[in-house]
């Protein structure tokens, strides 16, 4: 097993979180995307999950009052299929709890099946659609929900 660790995400992360994320998404955050989360957004929170010095997750979420709303979750390919990605969402489930959330919600592509049995592991239901939410895909999205973290 590695020697895993979780921390805040900081400005310095964003070169290897800017790697992560073009691995994992079709339509990748750019740099500007997450220096503003990190830097201006005083809604959201960023966790990295390191291997020694090397990240190789990252998950962020931002809280609205009571509510914790789930904007990305990605680990390198080489670190998916062991259970880190149910780690990684424990922990930003327990950070959104300890800064006062009651519940979480996200959005997620259909096919995304990967993703959405882990969200199912962790008890999220599927409660909607958000019709075209990925334009560029020309994807909807489905709404998954968390209540009573």
């Amino acid at each position: 097993m590695p020697e895993l660790a979780l921390r805040r995400m900081q400005k310095g992360d964003i070169d290897e979180v800017l790697i992560i994320e073009q691995e994992a998404f079709a339509t990748p955050w750019s740099r500007a995307a997450f220096e503003e989360e990190i830097g201006n957004n005083d809604l959201a929170h960023y966790l990295v999950m390191t291997d020694d010095s090397r990240i190789v997750g990252y998950g962020g979420f931002w809280l609205v009052m009571d509510e914790a709303h789930v904007t990305n979750i990605a680990l390198l390919p080489a670190y998916q299929g062991r259970g880190l990605g149910l780690l990684l969402l424990e922990n930003m489930i327990l950070a959104a709890k300890v800064k006062g959330a009651v519940s979480m919600t996200l959005e997620v592509r259909p096919a995304n099946t990967a993703a959405r049995k882990l969200y199912s592991r962790r008890g999220f239901i599927e409660c909607g659609i958000r019709p075209n939410y990925y334009a560029e895909l020309g994807e909807d999205a489905l709404i998954m929900w968390l209540d009573k973290l």
